[in-house]
């Protein structure tokens, strides 16, 4: 197991990647509570730190460049405080996002989270509305550049208007004609219109909306897995299908037959922020790197494992990955 390991991470850092999506700043204000207000009947928060780290599509690069891969992320951000931290983020990453991508008319997404004692008490969000987040032309030009000259293309949607079904189609097409490989997580609240790519990574709540089918209605059931597939498989057209089940771990799909049920790999759940993000990174990444869906799937099980084990939106890396497995 190791040496396929050792040899999958290998061929891993051949790979150039690009991320497309929605880029956000993850910040996080951490503090301590010993009394209430005089002015009202809230906690006073005593400020200790500030910290900051990717999320979104941003989130998902950083996974790619811990895994060992080459990586561009591709998202419109504003020309503003927070997109100054987030290119240091970046940087400190060597993950590239090519400056025409930088708005004068948007706010770069900006989630704050405020921690008290290792648990998030509130969190503070800036962005505009979808429409400030739509690529211009210029952008498209560059971002459709970047992709003709990956080995892998990873859609990252969190319906903050970056993704349109314009932009997936155009970025399939490159994708088929240049024998790339391309996945996406996608946001069925956006119900986006595209077929054919090589891997979707819902998650259950999410597998639910693709498919058609409310929630509420199996709450108590088991998980309809044969029919969600299917229904999947006929709307998508996905020739690979991982849907994360949280605790009940994956499940696995080819073609819209199910192949399998993974179990989860954590160890202990500490926090479940940016999973998904690892999961598809992980994935996509084993996948591009010639794996089958089984053996990519078991190192993407691992990789969410581990990071779910650690406060906040985190990565895990090949040597963590290794160790895992001894």
């Amino acid at each position: 197991m190791n040496n396929f390991i050792e040899k999958t991470f290998a061929n891993i850092k051949e790979l150039k990647v690009l991320v497309v999506g929605d880029v956000i700043l993850d910040a996080y204000t951490y503090g301590d509570v010993h009394r209430i207000s005089p002015e009202a009947p809230v906690p006073v928060i005593q400020f200790q730190k500030n910290t900051y780290t990717l999320g979104g599509a941003a989130n998902v690069a950083r996974n790619v460049a811990s895994l060992g891969a080459k990586v561009c992320v591709c998202g419109v951000v504003g020309a503003d405080e927070g997109c100054v931290k987030l290119r240091e983020c970046l940087a400190n990453h060597d993950i590239l996002l090519p400056e025409v991508f930088s708005s004068s008319k948007a706010k770069t997404i900006e989630k704050t989270r405020i921690v008290i004692r290792k648990q998030q008490f509130c969190r503070i969000d800036k962005e505009d509305a979808p429409e400030f987040y739509e690529l211009s032309d210029e952008m498209c030009q560059e971002l459709f550049a970047q992709a003709e000259k990956a080995d892998l293309i990873i859609v990252s949607d969190y319906a903050k208007g970056n993704i349109t079904e314009a932009l997936v189609a155009r970025l399939i097409e490159i994708a088929k004609s240049k024998n790339i490989l391309i996945s996406i997580d996608p946001k069925p609240s956006r119900k986006l219109d595209f077929k054919g790519v090589d891997l979707m990574t819902p998650n259950k709540s999410e597998a639910y909306m693709l498919a058609g089918i409310k929630e509420s209605i199996h709450e108590n059931k088991n998980f309809p897995a044969e029919e969600i597939c299917k229904i999947i498989n006929e709307k998508y057209a996905p020739e690979n299908l991982v849907i994360t089940l949280g605790a009940d771990g994956m499940l696995l799909s080819k073609n819209g037959k199910i192949l399998k049920t993974m179990p989860t790999k954590a160890k202990e759940v500490f926090d479940v922020s940016g999973a998904g993000d690892t999961v598809i990174a992980m994935l996509s990444l084993a996948l591009a790197a010639k794996c089958d869906l089984e053996s990519s799937a078991e190192l993407g099980n691992i990789a969410a494992g581990i990071v779910v084990g650690k406060f906040g939106t985190d990565i895990t890396t090949p040597s963590e990955i290794l160790a895992y497995t001894l």
